[in-house]
């Protein structure tokens, strides 16, 4: 009896442990593959299965044992599993190459998720609330329309020079928010997002309510606005777009997690917690903020300028408030902190209104109970922030 019984705990050893890798890369592929679904589909009622299952996989996460196991192996196996994203990101612009609203769509939430990761700097790393980040993401744009407008600078550098254009303004805001706290530097940034929507308005050089042409991205002779096939095949000409959404967003992303992983963020996390324990143990509060600060903003102008470019005009109806709490609803909806998060809240809260025509109206609306209901029975977001783990740093590595 006891010879038959043997061999039963390695047959009950769940195959998250036996193959991990295989797990991870079967689960994000599948996340990726429905993502896709979700951006291609014209049926309301695919949408709303869809959306289900993605609220079922992600319940079934916490609250079964293998969701639990499969979540740990991501984090686990954290650079296989953004290998595989990555390279069913790009898969998903092969499949969609000719299809103008799929492109259109995943370009939009690359280039959304990478501006939202430079918020996720500022807010969850530094403890800075900007409630101006559609403002910097219209300053971005506007540097790239003037650029493309009034000079022969290579469309190639515009959203270079929208990230140092909207740095050097974020600069000039330190002053005063560096003077406050909390929700005092918050009123800071949403007066700062009022006062340029209404200088905006007013000037006349920079086309007033109505706004201004951009010219679109260009690089070694290769006009993305004009290519339409590529060898016997013919493309959106938003497939280019696509590709520079995510190369941004990859660059981005990797820039954000070294500094979390280092002692940068560590420095940045203490000051968040605790400023006056940050000061006693000698972290420059006003010097780590600045840095969050300048770097978030910048990168947030640089994704605002390729956007620009992508949609080929800018008003300044996108530096309202509204648009900065949509950017910080897909912040704390995705979770504070999780870059990842930031992915799947802004496929939900950018792609839904475009497939579900009839929530259109009440759009705003439904994001703001979405994040209630978010903040009450999941505070974490969709993708809670891992505990950060110091072993590495006291001696106690993990091999």
């Amino acid at each position: 009896m006891s010879s038959l019984s043997s061999p039963l705990p390695s047959l009950s050893v769940p195959r998250i442990h036996r193959y991990p890798r295989v797990v991870v890369g079967a689960v994000v592929t599948l996340l990726f593959a429905g993502g896709g679904v979700m951006m291609h589909a014209e049926s309301q009622l695919v949408v709303m299965i869809l959306l289900a299952g993605f609220v079922l996989v992600f319940g079934l996460a916490d609250r079964t044992q293998i969701g639990r196991e499969i979540a740990a192996g991501c984090s686990d196996y954290r650079g296989f599993a953004n290998s595989v994203a990555l390279i069913s990101a790009l898969a998903l612009i092969v499949l969609f190459h000719a299809d103008h609203y799929a492109l259109l769509m995943l370009a939009t939430v690359a280039i959304f998720s990478t501006a939202c990761i430079a918020l996720n700097l500022q807010l969850a790393f530094a403890g800075i609330a900007n409630f101006a980040g559609a403002a910097f993401f219209v300053i971005g744009s506007y540097t790239a329309a003037v650029l493309t407008a009034y000079t022969t600078v290579p469309h190639a550098l515009a959203p270079v020079v929208g990230a140092l254009v909207t740095g050097a303004m974020g600069v000039v805001l330190l002053f005063p928010v560096l003077r406050t706290r909390g929700h005092y530097a918050a009123l800071v940034t949403i007066a700062f997002g009022v006062l340029l929507r209404t200088l905006l308005e007013v000037n006349d050089t920079l086309g007033g309510p109505q706004g201004m042409k951009i010219g679109s991205f260009s690089v070694l002779g290769l006009d993305f606005a004009r290519l339409n096939h590529i060898g016997p095949w013919n493309v959106s000409f938003y497939l280019p777009y696509a590709v520079l959404g995510i190369v941004m967003f990859a660059l981005v992303f990797v820039l954000i997690r070294r500094l979390e992983n280092s002692w940068v963020g560590i420095a940045l996390d203490v000051v968040r917690s605790d400023e006056t324990a940050a000061a006693v143990f000698g972290l420059s509060i006003r010097l780590w903020k600045i840095v969050a600060f300048v770097l978030g903003n910048a990168i947030i102008g640089m994704a605002g300028a390729v956007y620009g470019m992508m949609n080929g005009f800018v008003t300044p109806n996108g530096a309202g408030l509204g648009d900065s709490l949509l950017m910080l609803s897909i912040v704390v909806l995705g979770g504070i902190g999780n870059l990842w998060g930031s992915v799947v809240a802004a496929m939900i809260i950018l792609v839904l209104p475009e497939k579900l025509q009839a929530i259109q109206e009440y759009r705003l609306l439904l994001f703001s109970l979405l994040v209630l209901v978010v903040l009450l029975f999941r505070p974490g977001g969709i993708l809670p922030r891992p505990v950060r783990d110091l072993s590495r740093f006291i001696g106690g590595a993990r091999t």
